[in-house]
């Protein structure tokens, strides 16, 4: 009775001292990324200046190791301690105030190992029982409790402070990648993860979602992603397609509903990713909004945003808890930002879409032995905030080299839309595989009503190609030209604009205003205008009437009047922010602060850094 008491008595994060912290990943456990502070507003944001930096030392470029760095951090702030996490899966704990380091914790990474990218976009935080917990999940799978005044290992959990992820989903595959690039989620005693898994063969480790103890490590429930037999969902899989079936995974933030009990999980694409020849069928719980009961694992509603996906068009972001008005009464819901550019609305409680969804019929693949699903979901409202398609007289004009060249991909090409299945021939389709959205998700000002998501519009022209003989699949994708649909200064290959941040009237499903984001300096350089970057990374919104967002492929971080869109604060930054920001109030001098990662490098640019930065008013 005593643990059951303890469990009940913990917060939620939801008292006032919290409000003017950062004490989860989005801010809160609903990933609203909204700050009631407002010492820092419209008037004032111009006179921010930079109040302490803090170099972290993890730095890879791919040159002396193999595998390159992405500083994607969002720290936390708890009782006056910001703790974050860096590329390499450290820990590093600070004073908020000054950026003063108070202790490191290293999990000694392999770093001679190839990943796709060095990795963590941050750790979580427990209250405890017995003394405050920091979770933080590595890119080789092992889930570390470190004690939040020392940074030391928590003996009590697992071996010795930390339980090995890849026990019971990988162990038949101890070449493929597993492990965690996100914070997981913590609901009262319990600490629940998803993962990033290999997607690259149809078999490999599975990517169902698990409930630890937070305080012993052991296993409390596990939500199966691919159906067995017997359970909901299994028929949607042809015969014994969902053997060993790799990924579906939810390598994003999960949000938790604390006063209801329900943990919302964005999962992605089964594997392969972009051929399900050996998996017809619709494919559940891949592409799935699933809700389920947080205390046990238990389903209690999904919706299904890409049926059958063969195109890599994962849910890339948190579910976003909000509050709508409807009929002019509240009606609690989730959010949910895609690739694709869609934006799902559902009550919270029952899942019944808030605004009609369509199911649209498709074109059928012409590549031997794929059946691609015929129907696919559209939300009638609100409108998609990213490019779903182009037309050949849409090719880019910014230069005469870029035109030229980008014309030379097109050549024999065909212009598909939104779900055209990639064929034999180059195929073009927007967005491609990094969104529209991605893992940077939305932010919600409750005060308005409005969720804000920025975007980016990458295509992608791939082609079908067999694989050699004796391959588990018989064909694969191709790229034409360089990786995505862009010249070789990375610059799109359809006219601009290439970056977006749009603010959503989630009522009305209307969109209230919609910027550029973003500036090529080379470009701005022989009078073209602004054109938007690539940009991984959210924003927050503020009670002061601020929304901050790094993200742009730019070296800047930004703040916008969240009414009306202008952008009215810039400050340049030694590599761009692929990360989202946070914000806190000092409990030491009552002082307001903004936090961003400035990193660079990733997928995007070749400049990198390692600071934290974090300003304030002078």
């Amino acid at each position: 009775m005593k643990h059951a008491l303890a469990i009940l008595l913990l917060p939620s994060f939801a008292n006032p001292g919290c409000a003017q912290e950062w004490p989860v990943y989005g801010g809160d456990a609903g990933q609203t990324r909204y700050s009631p502070l407002k010492q820092i507003d419209r008037s004032n944001v111009a006179k921010l200046k930079i109040a302490w930096s803090y170099h972290t030392g993890d730095i890879s470029d791919g040159k002396t190791i193999a595998t390159r760095s992405a500083f994607e951090t969002t720290p936390l702030v708890i009782d006056g301690v910001m703790y974050f996490t860096t590329p390499f899966s450290r820990v590093i704990a600070l004073e908020a105030e000054t950026g003063k380091e108070l202790w490191q914790f290293d999990p000694k990474l392999n770093r001679e190992r190839t990943y796709n990218l060095f990795i963590n976009r941050g750790a979580a935080y427990w209250p405890g029982v017995g003394g405050k917990r920091i979770f933080s999940g590595t890119l080789d799978g092992r889930l570390f409790s470190l004690d939040a005044k020392t940074g030391k290992p928590d003996d009590s959990f697992g071996k010795a402070g930390w339980i090995d992820l890849r026990e019971g989903v990988a162990d038949r595959y101890p070449d493929k990648g597993y492990g965690m690039t996100s914070p997981p989620a913590v609901y009262k005693n319990l600490v629940i993860c998803g993962a990033l898994t290999a997607d690259g063969e149809p078999q490999g480790p599975s990517g169902d979602v698990r409930a630890f103890d937070a305080r012993t490590g052991k296993l409390v429930w596990r939500f199966h992603v691919i159906p067995r037999p017997g359970e909901f969902g299994h028929d949607t899989w042809e015969g014994d397609s969902w053997k060993d079936r790799s990924a579906a995974n939810a390598w994003s933030i999960l949000t938790v509903d604390t006063e209801r009990g329900i943990v919302f999980l964005p999962l992605t694409s089964p594997g392969t990713d972009m051929y399900g020849g050996d998996r017809k069928g619709s494919n559940l719980f891949g592409d799935s909004l699933v809700a389920l009961d947080a205390s046990t694992g238990k389903r209690l509603w999904h919706f299904q945003t890409v049926h059958h996906n063969i195109w890599d068009y994962d849910i890339p972001a948190a579910p976003t808890l909000v509050t709508v008005t409807r009929n002019g009464k509240p009606v609690a819901a989730v959010a949910q930002v895609t690739k694709t550019g869609y934006t799902f609305l559902f009550d919270r409680v029952t899942g019944k879409p808030l605004f009609d969804i369509e199911e649209v019929p498709v074109p059928a693949s012409e590549v031997p032995g794929e059946k691609a699903f015929p129907t696919q979901p559209r939300p009638v409202k609100p409108p998609p905030y990213a490019r779903q398609t182009m037309r050949p007289e849409e090719l880019t004009n910014v230069t005469p080299e870029s035109r030229a060249y980008c014309a030379k991909i097109l050549e024999g090409a065909v212009f598909g839309s939104l779900y055209t299945p990639i064929g034999l021939k180059p195929t073009v389709l927007f967005p491609g595989t990094n969104g529209g959205a991605n893992w940077g998700g939305a932010s919600w000002d409750p005060e308005t009503h409005t969720l804000y998501v920025n975007s980016h519009d990458n295509g992608m022209v791939l082609r079908m190609i067999p694989r050699p003989e004796g391959s588990k699949i018989p064909y694969r994708t191709q790229s034409v030209g360089q990786q995505r649909f862009w010249d070789p200064n990375l610059h799109p290959c359809q006219q601009p604009p290439w970056g977006h941040l749009t603010a959503i009237d989630l009522d009305k499903g209307e969109f209230r205003w919609r910027s550029t984001l973003g500036v090529i300096d080379e470009l701005i350089e022989k009078g073209i205008p602004p054109t938007g970057t690539s940009n991984l990374g959210g924003s927050i919104v503020t009670a002061g009437g601020l929304l901050f967002i790094g993200a742009t492929n730019d070296s800047r971080f930004r703040a916008f009047d969240k009414a009306t869109g202008k952008e009215i604060w810039t400050v340049r930054l030694p590599a761009s922010a692929h990360a989202t920001p946070m914000t806190f109030m000092s409990r030491k001098s009552g002082k307001q602060f903004v936090v961003i990662a400035s990193g660079g490098g990733n997928k995007y640019n070749k400049a990198y850094s390692d600071t934290l930065i974090a300003y304030s008013l002078p």
